[in-house]
């Protein structure tokens, strides 16, 4: 791969060269989805979700069949392994396959090269001297990438994939060379504001509560969004509870305001989010009901509020970003997420993936410190907001697509000294809102 010899093995099937799905998304496109309990292979574009179902040559694009000469994707045992033809169809990739050894050689990087002639017949050695290996003969004008220049040998690489030294004294000049290499990169676009998003969450947790809107917002100022908590799985298969309401929605748009309606993973105890979104099945019908909900009660957007998700499913997690975002697109909704500020153990959150698809990025910079911590501290201090707003950023998501939450509350905290054993004890807090939203 772009002239560097991997451990990963390609497997030859039928005269098809395919790649177990982790080294495809490790090395060349991570927007490869399989679903291992459904036998799917799925590829999201700006405009569709492309299915392919394990030992078949023919795929979905949305609701159009397409058919291909080979199997497009077969698994064995928890593996997948998929076809290279396939995998090209969607990468911005090119391979050749060669024998004698059997290696495939596949360039990802286009950027410009260094090429050196070979001024005479002479060899290509495993490492730099007269006793190392012989990898392969070469002939005279045949033309090398240069990869590294030494004092007696060069590394340089061959068109075909052999990778070695050779004495430097039989090449010729050296010349940058480019690739004739064309690729027309996919874009997706976002249903963005023209102004900036003042929003704000509104908690509802019964239907009564929706009918508080009018108060709310008079305690407000300046806010154009309004999220209310009003949807929430209910079940493994998909299914979502709802606390809606059509006049709130019409009394908010009265006053100029968006309503977003929020979708959470975290009400119903019961409830396995893992589940439902490594089962394409289940994943659909949760995205199928979160548009159904917001087309009947003429909501301008959701916002997805996913928490405390285990690594195991960060892959469905996006996967499922991916297609609500296709449906919401669709339908003139505008698809915002939650996220907790970055860190090594909410790197499957792959904020800068979502924020391809989603239009924006909800950073909830709060709790840094919280009612369970061990010690006292700041909802949210600033260089913990500072923090987390740059590494958003630094993480790929642009600007404009950035929100960035703030607490509308404190905690006071009490504190005890140690025990007569000598021991920490806990410091406690009681949640303290002077202000509701």
């Amino acid at each position: 791969l772009n002239h560097e010899i991997l451990e990963q093995k390609a497997v030859v099937k039928d005269n098809m060269l395919y790649l177990e799905y982790d080294t495809v998304r490790k090395l060349l496109n991570d927007r490869f989805y399989w679903d291992g309990n459904e036998n799917l292979l799925l590829y999201t574009t700006a405009s569709d979700v492309i299915t392919a179902l394990a030992l078949e040559k023919e795929y979905s694009i949305t609701k159009k069949k397409e058919e291909v000469d080979y199997v497009i994707v077969y698994a064995d045992g928890q593996t997948a392994y998929i076809a290279m033809e396939y995998i090209k169809k969607y990468t911005d990739l090119d391979y050749q396959f060669y024998k004698d050894p059997n290696r495939m050689v596949v360039t990802t990087d286009w950027s410009d090269y260094t090429s050196v002639p070979v001024r005479g017949d002479t060899q290509i050695r495993y490492q730099g001297g007269i006793k190392s290996p012989i990898l392969a003969h070469v002939e005279k004008d045949t033309s090398l990438t240069l990869l590294e220049s030494g004092e007696n040998w060069n590394k340089v690489a061959t068109e075909d994939g052999i990778i070695g030294y050779i004495k430097k004294k039989r090449l010729g000049k050296e010349e940058t060379k480019s690739y004739n290499h064309t690729y027309e990169e996919e874009t997706f676009e976002h249903i963005l504001k023209d102004e900036k998003v003042t929003m704000a969450w509104h908690q509802v947790t019964v239907p009564e509560a929706n009918n508080s809107i009018a108060s709310v917002l008079q305690n407000t100022k300046g806010i154009n969004v309004i999220s209310p908590t009003w949807f929430y799985i209910n079940d493994n298969e998909g299914n979502i509870a709802n606390l809606a309401s059509a006049e709130y929605v019409k009394y908010c748009h009265d006053q100029g305001i968006e309503v977003w309606g929020l979708v959470s993973n975290l009400e119903n105890a019961e409830v396995s989010t893992t589940e439902i979104l490594t089962h394409t099945s289940k994943r659909e019908n949760l995205e199928n009901q979160i548009i159904a909900a917001a087309i009947q009660y003429d909501l301008d957007g959701i916002n997805v509020d996913f928490e405390a998700l285990e690594s195991a499913v960060g892959e469905g997690f996006i996967q499922f970003i991916r297609e609500l975002s296709l449906k919401c697109d669709g339908n003139g909704i505008v698809l915002s997420v939650d996220n907790y500020v970055s860190s090594d153990y909410t790197k499957f959150y792959d904020r800068q993936e979502q924020a391809v698809f989603a239009d924006y990025i909800i950073v909830m910079a709060y709790d840094e410190h919280y009612g369970g911590s061990k010690e006292s501290g700041s909802v949210a201090s600033i260089g913990f907001v500072t923090k987390g707003a740059d590494d958003i950023l630094a993480e790929g998501v642009p600007a404009e697509q950035v929100v960035l939450g703030m607490p509308f509350y404190t905690r006071v905290w009490a504190e005890t000294p140690k025990d007569s054993d000598g021991d920490d004890v806990e410091s406690a807090a009681e949640d303290y809102v002077p202000y509701e939203v």
